[in-house]
């Protein structure tokens, strides 16, 4: 089974993800980076592919992709640093990107490489809905591979449920129609969208992303999904210690606060 469904099917809620991007703070640090996070119990993993026009991205996630591709950070590298990281890791294991350097890459080649390393899903924010029915969900699901799609409160009521339809693993639910990002707290306009999607009664479980920065943001994505995605939070904290089990050990004392 794949792992992203195993781990909806075992764990139903409270579960916790965390971005980062490759190749930042430094080029190396990938492997360390995703063993140090299951070691302090990431439940699952977003491993960020830098883009040079990341529109979907805050400043935050844009400064770590403009400085992971200084670094020297590509897909091929990335690739060669995940051969064998399922020696030591278990958990799901996400790759995140734009569609621009997975079709440089070519998406049958990406799929294989993925297989090879362990990838259990792609999220591709820029790929159009009607592509991906037609081209590449074929292609993913050959290689056990999901596609997982975004909403934010201005999608529809039909295309959610279509692409409850058409998917597999988790529905990424943005929290706002903005850029990522750290927010304070859900204001009521938020709380009424996670209202509305949760009364849609979806096949598929629901994690929540963008703006998850403190007790509020996570008590609040916790309890209207199956868990929370933090990136922007986590990424300031790693580029600040240098160090992921510093930024990982950090983040979990302001979630606390």
């Amino acid at each position: 089974m794949n792992r992203i469904n195993n781990l909806f099917q075992t764990k139903k809620h409270g579960i916790l993800s965390i971005y980062f991007c490759a190749g930042h703070p430094t080029l190396e640090k990938t492997a360390d980076t995703i063993k140090t996070l299951e070691k302090n119990g990431i439940d699952m993993i977003e491993i960020g592919i830098p883009f040079s026009d990341p529109m979907a991205d805050g400043k935050v996630i844009q400064n770590a992709a403009t400085k992971a591709l200084k670094n020297g950070m590509s897909l091929r590298t990335l690739f060669s640093q995940l051969s064998g990281i399922r020696k030591e890791v278990n958990i799901p294991l996400i790759l995140m990107g734009y569609l621009n350097p997975i079709m440089q890459f070519g998406f049958d080649k990406f799929c294989i490489r993925c297989v090879e390393c362990g990838i259990d899903g792609v999220i591709i924010p820029d790929l159009p809905f009607k592509d991906y029915l037609e081209t590449y969900k074929p292609i993913a699901d050959k290689y056990d591979i999901r596609i997982i799609m975004l909403i934010t409160p201005e999608t529809s009521e039909e295309r959610i449920r279509f692409i409850d339809e058409h998917t597999d693993g988790f529905i990424y639910m943005v929290s706002s129609a903005a850029t990522t990002g750290a927010q304070k707290e859900f204001d009521d306009a938020k709380q009424a969208y996670f209202n509305r999607i949760d009364r849609m009664n979806l096949r598929h479980p629901r994690m929540i992303g963008f703006g998850i920065s403190n007790k509020q943001t996570l008590s609040s994505a916790m309890k209207n999904a199956s868990g929370a995605i933090i990136g922007s939070k986590f990424v300031t904290l790693y580029e600040e210690t240098g160090d992921a089990e510093k930024a990982i050990n950090r983040l979990y004392e302001i979630l606390e606060e």
